[in-house]
């Protein structure tokens, strides 16, 4: 993300007026990724609001569900995996977008699979709600053998660091800015795997942590998915439009001193000091 100041002329009548044109370039993006037995359409609403912060969206489905869903008994991780690859990329390729300035939302299984997207694709804002954690063998079988494992839940239930999981791992390595979003009741992401998630985000630039107070995994009830909505969106707006801010303030203080240096310089004559050129401030990203 930038923010660009730059001097223009305004003609009027035989004038020109000194003005400033002070613009962001580059657009950062949000790619939305459902979990197992979701679809897309459980992101539309987020994905909505978050364009009301100037953000292009982007959600999808995953193989093994909707136009895909004859694929439901066969689809592995490794396939799931690469199709997040295929959906970044493509929203990353869009000429308007931002490739350094790209937030990717996360749910259970998609939490899971996005935290190991930061392994492959630069990912600025990292949000996962509720995400999953499964054992790292048998990668190339079906997903849906996984949920039979009858010691998943006790594994889910178990102290984990980033060298017992490839997921944990990706997260110790990721720089980045994390939300991480728990639902109080969830008996199918129980709270010891957030806190293996939160435990290995110690590179991450920063991490917020929320707490859906009497909600269920599936936010069953509307006020919960509210609450998750509201997170989400505050967050976003935290990450994104503070950035921005940030980077205008400090072309504009860049400008300011300019002025005051020509000011103070031994050959500046009895006129107005007077801004030509252009400024730009570059956000320094995770990657």
């Amino acid at each position: 993300m930038e923010a660009k100041l730059s001097s223009i002329d305004i003609a009027v009548d035989h004038d020109a007026l000194s003005g400033t044109l002070l613009t962001p370039t580059g657009i950062p993006a949000v790619l939305f990724v459902h979990g197992w037995g979701g679809s897309q359409h459980h992101s539309l609403v987020r994905a909505r609001e978050a364009v009301g912060l100037g953000c292009i969206c982007m959600t999808f489905d995953l193989r093994g569900h909707e136009g895909h869903a004859s694929m439901r008994q066969t689809v592995t991780r490794a396939q799931n995996l690469r199709d997040i690859i295929a959906a970044y990329d493509q929203l990353a390729g869009l000429p308007y977008v931002d490739p350094q300035s790209i937030a990717v939302v996360g749910l259970s299984y998609g939490g899971y699979l996005s935290a190991l997207l930061t392994r492959e694709r630069p990912v600025e804002w990292l949000a996962l709600r509720s995400p999953a954690l499964y054992k790292d063998a048998q990668w190339d079988q079906p997903k849906v053998s996984l949920n039979a494992d009858p010691d998943l839940m006790a594994y889910r239930h178990r102290t984990l660091t980033p060298d017992d999981n490839i997921a944990l791992a990706a997260c110790a390595a990721y720089t980045g800015d994390v939300l991480l979003v728990e639902a109080e009741h969830d008996v199918i992401v129980p709270q010891p795997v957030l806190r293996n998630y939160a435990n290995a985000f110690g590179k991450a630039r920063s991490l917020t942590s929320r707490v859906i107070a009497g909600a269920d995994h599936a936010l069953s009830v509307k006020e919960h998915q509210q609450r998750y909505t509201r997170a989400l969106i505050d967050w976003l707006t935290e990450m994104v439009v503070g950035r921005r801010i940030a980077l205008a303030r400090e072309v504009v203080a860049a400008r300011k001193q300019l002025i005051k240096q020509q000011e103070e310089a031994p050959s500046a004559g009895a006129g107005v000091a007077v801004f030509r050129g252009d400024i730009r401030a570059v956000e320094k990203t995770s990657g």
